[in-house]
């Protein structure tokens, strides 16, 4: 039996979590950080990093009181030391370090993507990752920094055959809700206008499908792309009147009338769309081609339900392969996550030192997961 303490701050979201065994949750502690951000209509780092330091210390508190448990009861402290926002980071780093530190617990670094994949096996998947039979994996990591498609081996080796060249797919839709000014953040906006709209009303571009007359190169068969997208939205609004352009070009939004509003729900239905469309797609072709027992879904994203329903139809009822989707819970930036994957690490005795660091990107090279099967 083992108690680890997980610690999350590589963006907005400042999270502690307390895990038993590496899946059952005793506490998942989340302070947000939407209400200070939701002004820039997006997430300024350095803000971020002062709201972790007025944060984390009560956030980790409360974790280990929903736990009932003290410091002297954990066996491990697992942090975020990235990838993510450095100024973010290195504020849970260095208090997961003093926190280890100080009680002589080890110390984990924790990569915050493949936790991401981790927290679709929390609580009742877990025993999904001692069957060989589960394997290999394929993973759609979908959030505001990511866009990936992961195949993860029996042995814990993780290989990202595929991902975004440009903007992640969370980002597109933050820039598209800002863009029309619908408010931050953006993606749960996005889908809420979304559904009082034709999907099919516009056909916005596919990137990177070899749709557009342009053939794919075959190394970018699982890549994705969306700032072109995002061009095409800005013209299309421009040309539809839904936006107008300052001398300063700033964005103001002239929806007045209910053709208009009509207008604009299709246009982010259609936009949504095509993302959703591309996800699916690329993800069902990487399952194929690699032959895959289990896909996931996981990340920020795949709380939209469209999304998750796509993915559904996709994997499961066409490709019959056993699909998890994450828990909505353990799709968003949290803590669980990264206390359930660094039971992994503890149990096969992988600790860091005081020298652990932050880092802002995703390693080039291929990763693993420590897994026992």
């Amino acid at each position: 039996m083992a108690f680890i303490l997980g610690i999350e701050s590589s963006c907005d979201e400042t999270a502690a979590a307390v895990l038993k065994d590496g899946k059952q949750v005793l506490s998942n502690c989340v302070s947000s950080q939407i209400a200070q951000h939701a002004p820039f209509g997006g997430v300024v780092p350095e803000l971020a990093a002062r709201e972790h330091l007025r944060n984390i210390q009560p956030v980790v508190s409360q974790a280990l009181k929903d736990a009932s448990l003290s410091v002297a009861d954990l066996d491990a402290v697992a942090v975020t030391n990235g990838p993510g926002l450095l100024p973010a980071l290195v504020v849970g780093v260095n208090f997961a370090k003093a926190l280890a530190y100080i009680n002589h617990k080890p110390i984990i670094g924790i990569n915050h993507f493949l936790a991401h994949i981790y927290g679709a096996f929390l609580e009742d998947n877990t025993q999904l990752l001692s069957d060989p039979a589960t394997f290999p994996i394929a993973a759609l990591v979908v959030s505001g920094g990511h866009t990936s498609i992961v195949i993860i081996q029996s042995d814990g080796k993780a290989e990202v055959v595929g991902s975004t060249l440009d903007d992640a797919a969370g980002e597109a839709f933050d820039k598209a809700a800002k863009l029309l000014d619908l408010g931050y953040p953006g993606g749960p906006i996005i889908e809420e206008s979304a559904l009082k709209g034709n999907a099919l009303a516009f056909n916005f571009p596919r990137p990177l499908t070899g749709t557009a007359g342009k053939a794919l190169k075959s190394k970018h068969k699982f890549d994705f792309s969306f700032s072109g997208l995002k061009t095409s939205l800005l013209y299309h609004c421009r040309k539809q009147g839904l936006i107008d352009y300052d001398a300063n070009m700033t964005g103001n939004v002239s929806v007045c009338s209910n053709e208009s509003s009509d207008l604009l729900y299709d246009t982010i239905a259609s936009y949504q769309e095509a993302i959703i469309d591309v996800l699916a797609n690329k993800f069902s072709n990487a399952i194929q081609e690699f032959n895959v027992a289990t896909a996931v879904l996981c990340g920020g994203v795949a709380c939209n339900n469209a999304l998750r329903i796509r993915i559904t139809e996709f994997v499961q009822d066409k490709l019959n392969v056993n699909l998890l989707l994450a828990s909505p819970k353990f799709c968003t930036d949290n803590a669980a996550m990264i206390a359930g994957l660094g039971y992994h690490y503890y149990q096969a005795s992988l600790f860091d030192d005081e020298c652990l660091d932050a880092f802002s990107r995703l390693p080039s090279q291929n990763m693993s997961i420590p897994l026992s099967l």
